[in-house]
């Protein structure tokens, strides 16, 4: 049961999720983010940048997307080299739980995918704790792992799908790369490919027996 304490905009979030998965694939409402942060230790490390979409009946409904950057304290410069965010860069930031909030809304009745999920449900989930809020409970599908089910034998024995591999293996540009909105779309128009190739009929589908994989 959750704690009643818990602010407004969380209950209205969990409460939305009651029946985000029982209807056809096509109606359900996905979330594809993806996050830029810090570094990878999901204890020391932080969020600089979410970017999230909404596709539903295999749309991406780009008039809806999110892109938010987050003031932080803690930054390594080294890996500015990587998503090109400056600690003291043009981009109008927000505090980390206004982040969360404006985040927590898109997120409702919704189903998230993520490529390599366990990573940037696991920042989210940290963040959140921080804030004094549990961790997200949103169905998550995880697009390396829902590759498997499509890939040919030939790639059964592959250790990493990373999201460059699924670009090049869908011929989708990686102009927007080590973005966090531009690897959404990456990650959005990969999920796509790969549902279509399922052409699930419920939500069961596109469960896989991991919840997330690992890079």
């Amino acid at each position: 049961m959750e704690n009643p304490s818990l602010p407004p905009y969380w209950q209205d979030y969990i409460h939305s999720l009651k029946n985000a998965t029982n209807k056809h694939p096509d109606q359900i409402r996905f979330i594809v983010l993806d996050t830029e942060t810090t570094g990878f230790n999901l204890r020391k490390d932080r969020i600089l940048s979410i970017g999230a979409l909404v596709l539903q009946n295999k749309e991406i409904k780009v008039n809806e997307a999110m892109e938010v950057f987050i003031d932080q304290e803690t930054f390594d410069a080294s890996t500015v080299k990587i998503h090109g965010i400056l600690k003291n860069g043009k981009a109008k930031r927000i505090t980390e739980i206004d982040g969360l909030k404006k985040l927590l809304k898109l997120l409702e009745s919704s189903v998230l995918v993520a490529h390599h999920a366990f990573f940037d449900v696991g920042m989210i989930n940290e963040a959140l704790n921080r804030n004094g809020l549990p961790d997200l409970k949103n169905k998550t599908l995880d697009t390396a792992l829902l590759y498997k089910k499509v890939a040919p034998k030939s790639e059964l024995t592959r250790k990493r799908y990373t999201l460059d591999f699924l670009a090049d293996t869908f011929k989708i540009s990686k102009a927007d790369r080590h973005t966090a909105l531009g690897d959404a779309y990456i990650t959005a128009l990969a999920f796509l490919r790969i549902t279509n190739r399922i052409k699930p009929k419920s939500f069961k589908d596109l469960e896989t027996k991991k919840r997330f994989i690992w890079f």
